[in-house]
């Protein structure tokens, strides 16, 4: 490794020790400062944290379950210190871990199946988590303003953390992104602007934005802060098996838009056996990535079994999973790769039936991208890729009332009559 690279944000010292050392590229292994930068100079390839393992071989199953009821309970985990004080938060995390075992009839398996529930969250999504990490860590690089380019679910995160914090924010979105998400961050009162063009066209948008000096004073979330967003992603792992009794389920099914969120699961199993928090499962864990058919450029490299991820223009319903240029994408690959797991993707209808059959079997109502996971679940069933009489975790990433146009034409009184007892008796509803 190279030495470490002179930046010019540098990170504030916390109360207790904070277990992040380093950022690490990905790809060649550079090594830099605590600091606002997500790309390595040497290579181009992707940063992400690197930590003290002195400091996380002393966490805990004890020191964790003292902690708050929300993700900060792994805060010696995390790369933002431990100083409550410090925090730019709504508090997200622990969130159900809900039995499916009627979801699980219908499909035909027989091993327990679980729902992780993230649609509890504050603002209803699993980026309450990522969003969390990556503004206590901006605050702490002296930022003063909060951005982000979003698919609905991250802008809402954004300008609800800011509007607590009394920052300022500006979020940036594809014009065409669904009502329910638009009004859900625009009643937080920051700058919401809308791009006539993808989430894609949105993103680069904003990786230019950042280089200028007009945004030297902000953090957006997901491209100069990115690392440590990036780790928030983590929490969904450490719960589950928190949840589970301290275990590692067999398999995970996960939602893939960018792919981060798979890869950062799997890292967080990994962690938890490293420490000594848990022991891996006898055969390992199997990692499932779950797309949509208009957005499948990760899941389709697999299927090609190439590492060529070709960008695609991204259509169809599940909008918040819509990133045709996913920049985890080679990762996700490796993760499912090496641990045995598969890829599917689904199209709108199937979608559609996954939100219904989820809600019908569980009483979880999930947005479009639970219903790519649990149609991808279905699928792998039926296609003998993940194994039936073993533990299986489907992650639920956000909450239905934000995307009910996805099934408002298919659900709706199931009987309409007058205001008598004789009317509700001739539909035959009194028995």
């Amino acid at each position: 490794m190279t030495s470490i690279i002179d930046a010019t944000h540098t990170q504030t010292s916390p109360v207790a020790p904070n277990p992040a050392r380093v950022l690490v590229c990905r790809g060649c292994g550079t090594e830099y400062p605590l600091v606002a930068q997500h790309a390595c100079y040497e290579c181009f390839g992707p940063l992400e944290v690197g930590y003290d393992p002195a400091l996380l071989a002393r966490v805990t199953r004890a020191q964790i379950e003292s902690g708050p009821d929300n993700l900060w309970r792994y805060a010696a985990l995390l790369p933002t210190g431990q100083d409550p004080s410090t925090r730019v938060t709504l508090d997200p995390g622990m969130t159900p871990l809900v039995p499916a075992a009627g979801l699980a009839a219908e499909l035909g398996i027989r091993a327990p199946l679980w729902v992780k529930d993230d649609s509890g969250n504050p603002t209803h999504s699993f980026k309450d988590r990522v969003v969390s990490v990556a503004l206590t860590a901006a605050r702490g690089l002296g930022f003063t303003r909060f951005a982000c380019a979003s698919t609905g679910n991250l802008a809402n995160s954004v300008a609800a953390h800011a509007a607590r914090a009394g920052v300022p924010s500006i979020v940036f979105i594809p014009g065409d992104l669904e009502q329910g998400k638009v009004i859900t961050t625009a009643v937080y009162g920051g700058d919401l602007v809308a791009i006539d063009g993808s989430y894609d066209d949105v993103n680069r948008l904003c990786g230019e934005l950042v280089e200028t000096d007009e945004f030297e004073d902000t953090a957006f979330v997901n491209v100069n802060v990115r690392p440590y967003y990036a780790e928030g992603s983590k929490t969904l792992g450490y719960e589950v098996a928190e949840q589970l009794g301290w275990r590692i389920p067999a398999q995970v099914v996960i939602p893939m838009a960018s792919g981060e969120l798979l890869t950062k699961i799997d890292k967080a199993f990994s962690e938890l056996v490293e420490i000594g928090l848990v022991e891996a499962p006898a055969n390992g864990w199997k990692v499932f990535g779950a797309q949509s058919a208009g957005c499948n450029p990760i899941a389709a490299a697999l299927h090609a079994d190439t590492d060529e991820i070709i960008p695609v223009r991204p259509t169809g319903i599940a909008k918040s999973l819509n990133i045709g240029d996913p920049a985890a994408g080679l990762y996700a690959l490796e993760a499912v790769r090496r641990t045995g797991g598969w890829m599917e993707y689904v199209d709108d209808d199937e979608i559609r039936d996954g939100i219904r059959l989820l809600a019908r079997t569980t009483g979880v109502f999930a947005e479009t991208a639970g219903g790519v996971t649990v149609a991808v679940l279905r699928k792998l069933v039926e296609n003998g890729r993940l194994d039936p009489d073993a533990e299986t975790v489907v992650y639920n990433t956000g909450e239905g009332l934000k995307t009910l146009d996805a099934v408002a034409g298919q659900v709706g009184p199931t009987y309409r009559v007058k205001p008598s007892l004789r009317a509700v008796r001739d539909a035959g509803l009194l028995g």
